[in-house]
């Protein structure tokens, strides 16, 4: 039991330091088979502490005691891209066509706004306000795209640029649409997000839009994370997949929000 319990410590921290990693990879580090990595973590993915997918793994929340040690909530994009991709395309290809010629958009951080970039008809004017690094990197190579980026300090987890003056400058902006991203969504605690340092920028960008669309995949809803950033009453659309339940369908139309599901 021991040697198991030392095991797990040190997977924790090889997850801690390195973000994502192969199985393969994990199991020859620590001298084991990958059968039995794959247990340890299922374990740890059944305890909400790490997510284990495709063959790879990244350290999701701690909430576990003991031998494991308390954590923060860990976050990394590429890990979270992998996660329901297919429904997250489809979320994405319905959000890029409410886009308009001329429009001025922001573009939160997120594995499901990133998609909308792929549905983008290429020659289309339009400006992009952001500040992530996903974004302003896979943003179309076109002279009529007009690009605002938001600096600041970089965190590589998420890929976000943040800082006071960032924050300042998404201020200033006005656009026609925002498309939001979340990590968490409860009907009374609102919208949530994995780190404190989002909080700032994304309470800014819902200020900042005059349309705010919520693009998420249906696996967010009842999810609740440590950091509030704004009511659900907010926003005037969600975009998200049918597997949504039933009952989240009705708080949605009880708050007047429009619901589209793809």
């Amino acid at each position: 039991m021991k040697k198991k319990s030392q095991r797990l410590a040190s997977l924790v921290s090889m997850l801690r330091v390195q973000g994502i990693m192969r199985v393969s990879d994990i199991a020859r580090q620590l001298g084991v088979s990958e059968m039995t990595i794959r247990r340890d973590l299922n374990e740890l993915q059944k305890n909400k502490f790490v997510d284990h997918l495709h063959g790879k793994a990244a350290l999701q929340t701690s909430q576990l005691t003991g031998d494991y040690g308390a954590e923060e909530a860990f976050y990394n994009l590429s890990f979270e891209s992998a996660k329901m991709n297919e429904e997250k395309k489809r979320i994405a290809r319905h959000a890029a066509s409410l886009i308009k010629p001329d429009d001025i958009i922001i573009l939160d951080g997120g594995s499901t706004t990133e998609k909308i970039l792929d549905y983008i008809p290429g020659e289309m004017a339009l400006t992009v306000v952001c500040y992530t690094l996903n974004i302003v990197t896979k943003l179309p190579k076109n002279e009529k795209i007009k690009i605002l980026l938001a600096g600041g300090h970089y965190h590589p987890g998420v890929q976000v640029f943040e800082s006071p003056e960032g924050a300042q400058f998404l201020k200033n902006i006005r656009a026609h649409k925002l498309f939001l991203a979340i990590s968490g969504v409860h009907p009374t605690l609102g919208m949530t997000c994995v780190n404190n340092f989002e909080i700032m920028v994304k309470k800014t960008i819902v200020e900042s839009a005059l349309t705010k669309i919520l693009v998420t995949d249906s696996s967010k809803f009842g999810e609740l994370k440590s950091n509030f950033f704004a009511p659900m009453d907010v926003l005037d659309m969600i975009i998200t997949d049918t597997g949504i339940s039933g009952e989240w369908t009705e708080i949605i139309k009880e708050k007047g929000i429009e619901l589209i599901t793809v």
